[in-house]
């Protein structure tokens, strides 16, 4: 499974304390693969030395970045899908050049997409992820 993790739910899922470890610990795990650009990595690098501190963010982006579970993409198409936060359409593009099985994200300027044909970019919270996991037998329930 590969998926495009947002940084709302990246910021929410590193720390060990919070319930939403799991996914971090996942992606670290090796149990799911992740892809993202260089403009998703330099937002994800910004947003945990603001939230967290710069060697937090530094370990954190490292970490994924030699991942052999992690794919760095190159967007050849904008497709401008998400008007509300038009930051937000980094996600959707590298969605669409890795052919992602799902965004996770709990913004819901994404929920556009579900109304969009083509392409189709599947969107699930954090929490509509864990429960696909929690039946596909990734998580113990």
């Amino acid at each position: 499974m590969l998926v495009i993790i947002d940084t709302n739910v990246l910021l929410i899922s590193i720390s060990s304390k919070s319930k939403y470890h799991w996914l971090y610990q996942l992606i670290l795990d090796k149990k799911i693969r992740i892809a993202f650009t260089h403009d998703i990595l330099t937002e994800y690098e910004e947003q945990l030395a603001l939230h967290w501190n710069p060697s937090v963010a530094n370990n954190v982006i490292r970490a994924l970045a030699e991942l052999s579970t992690a794919a760095q993409m190159i967007v050849y198409y904008n497709l401008n899908l998400i008007k509300a936060d038009e930051d937000d359409n980094k996600f959707v593009d590298c969605a669409f050049a890795a052919n992602a099985d799902f965004i996770i994200t709990n913004d819901s300027h994404f929920n556009i997409l579900k109304n969009i044909d083509f392409p189709n970019i599947p969107v699930l919270t954090i929490v509509e992820f864990q429960v696909l996991l929690e039946k596909q037998n990734y998580l113990k329930q």
